[in-house]
């Protein structure tokens, strides 16, 4: 029995050092599969990644700004409409959006200059994480910077359609006739690139944490869509995969700002056409939750169809906090998706003029 001793000690060796050895393997299998995952995303831009999180890893917490915690609050100046007169606005500023469409064919005539500082402004009233705004809108007339965005964007987007976007993607965009040459970038009055600020910078140089900062600059990007739509412009919201930091470089603007979208804007042409699409109903994207019966209203009869001056306009609007919650479902799907206007996303005041962290045009 003794004698078995050595030969047992030496199995047992041999089992770990084989569990060992499959452990290992395991490991660089995950990596390789990880690696894979990543490789089979490539176009994945690195600009569209949202850097925000709950609670920041600070390396030198002494770079950071502390936050302001004395602001004065001020009565909220509230107009209210009769029930009446609530219904008919809504309504009218259902249709007035429901005939926003994404143009791709724009003309080179000249847009009042003015109308872009308003819908910029309009765009500045969102609200923001803990009213840090985190947005530059960065105006292009020069031809000749439009004209060089239009290359670095086609020599990427080629790419994109070639490779990186994969072939489901590619199919799903046929029905919209587009490709990778973006003749509007030449020939739109103005080109609106926005840019997400990761971080702001307070006037002794520390560093300020913008939190939410994508989600934050989204909600200006919608608002700017819908105020372009009520002065009569037209657009087409592009995202350039891997254009990012080129045209951060080709703008000047700094590594704090990564570029979200970029919107050519103008009239559009006489012989501008769009796809026949149509939109959701509203059962299938409203789910009403509530004590008493709630049928949805009939929708209309009719088918929904940088020279580099810097301008700043600056407000004093005062933060005021919300908290609600709404749950909508997707139509005969057991997923729920929950909207909440989150504490920190400061409101702003009807009286207040809009502001534009920056306003850059070229």
């Amino acid at each position: 029995m003794f004698a078995l001793t050595p030969v047992l000690v030496a199995i047992v060796c041999t089992l770990i050092a084989w569990i060992y050895k499959n452990a290992d393997r395991s490991i660089e299998r995950r990596k390789g599969e990880l690696k894979a995952r990543c490789e089979s995303r490539p176009w994945v831009d690195e600009d569209l990644r949202d850097s925000t999180a709950l609670h920041q890893v600070e390396e030198d917490a002494d770079q950071w700004q502390e936050s302001e915690e004395d602001t004065e609050h001020i009565p909220f100046p509230h107009t209210r409409y009769p029930e009446k007169e609530m219904v008919e606005r809504s309504r009218e500023f259902y249709e007035l959006l429901s005939k926003r469409r994404s143009v791709r064919f724009i003309s080179n005539e000249q847009v009042p200059m003015e109308v872009i500082d308003n819908v910029i402004r309009t765009a500045g009233t969102a609200p923001s994480g803990a009213h840090t705004e985190p947005w530059t809108f960065v105006v292009v007339q020069d031809p000749d910077v439009k004209h060089k965005i239009r290359e670095i964007i086609e020599e990427e987007e080629e790419i994109n359609y070639m490779k990186r976007m994969g072939h489901r993607w590619v199919t799903d965009l046929k029905k919209l006739r587009t490709n990778w040459i973006k003749e509007y970038l030449d020939t739109a009055p103005v080109l609106i690139l926005i840019f997400k600020q990761v971080h702001g910078f307070a006037a002794n140089g520390q560093r300020k944490v913008h939190y939410y900062n994508e989600i934050s600059v989204s909600i200006a990007c919608g608002l700017l869509l819908a105020a372009l739509q009520n002065a009569g412009l037209v657009t087409v919201t592009t995202t350039p995969l891997n254009c990012g930091p080129r045209l951060r470089v080709l703008l000047g603007r700094p590594s704090n700002e990564k570029l979200l979208m970029l919107l050519p804007v103008g009239y559009p042409s006489t012989e501008a056409t769009v796809p026949d699409l149509k939109r959701k109903p509203l059962a299938e994207i409203m789910a009403f939750l509530g004590g008493q019966a709630h049928p949805p209203a009939p929708a209309p009869s009719h088918p929904a169809p940088v020279c580099c001056c810097v301008t700043t306009s600056a407000d004093q609007r005062s933060p005021q906090p919300g908290h609600r919650i709404r749950q909508s479902a997707l139509k005969g799907k057991n997923q729920i998706f929950t909207e909440i206007s989150l504490t920190d996303l400061s409101l702003s005041s009807s009286s207040d003029s809009g502001t534009v962290t920056g306003h850059h045009r070229v």
